[in-house]
Formats: C-alpha cells, structure tokens, sequence
C-alpha cells in the first residue's frame, strides 16, 4: 500500500491542479470543451489518492511492483493521452487557419481586380 505521507502529498497535489485548471478556466485562458479532458484527469487522481487500493490494484494488473511505480506509470498514460488530445486540437486549428489564409487570398485578390477594373474605367 502507499504510504500516508504519499496520499497526502497527493491530494495536496490535486487540490492544486484543480485550483490551476479552475483559475485558468476563470480567467477565459482554457476553452470549457477542453477542460473536460483536463478535470477528468483529476477527477481519476482524486479518485486514486483517496482510493489507494485501485493503485494497487492496478499495479498487480499490469504486474507492477510497488503501487508508487504504478502511479507513476498510470500519470505517464494520462500525459500521454492528453498530449494526443492536444496534438489532434492543434491541427484542427491549423486546417482551419489554412483554410481562412486561402480564404483571405482569394478575396484579396477578388478586390486587386475590381480596383483594377475601376481604375481602367475611368
């Protein structure tokens, strides 16, 4: 089992980053959408600090030894999928930024040639 001493320091730790992602979500610098992925992520190391025996339940699943390790490993998956989440949501931005970059050319170049056009009739 984890040690007291680790529990603590671990609900101390997610009291924290509910704090960031909470601050961050009050100051309009996280979009609600994908905060979703970042308090599920809480909510899941809430859940294991304050229920040490799904830890070590988990860590004789994957045949881990020690529960610390385990958290360890479990911590690396959860960064790991949302560095995934938010490699998909970058390039979706850049499709679209892609797309209005076009799109601005186009209509730039609609405008050079009726300016053009209206210079010529004159």
């Amino acid at each position: 089992m984890i040690s007291i001493k680790l529990q603590i320091t671990m609900l101390i730790a997610v009291g924290l980053y509910f704090l960031i992602v909470f601050g961050l979500l009050k100051k309009k610098t996280l979009n609600l959408k994908y905060t979703l992925l970042w308090l599920a992520s809480g909510i899941i190391m809430l859940a294991l600090a304050v229920f040490p025996q799904i830890l070590a339940w988990f860590a004789v699943l994957v045949g881990i030894y020690e529960p610390t390790n385990a958290l360890f490993a479990f911590m690396f998956f959860c960064v790991i999928i949302i560095l995934m989440s938010i490699t998909a949501i970058v390039s979706k931005l850049n499709e679209k930024s892609k797309r209005l970059i076009q799109s601005v050319a186009l209509l730039e170049k609609r405008v050079r040639e009726l300016e053009d056009n209206h210079v010529k009739r004159e």
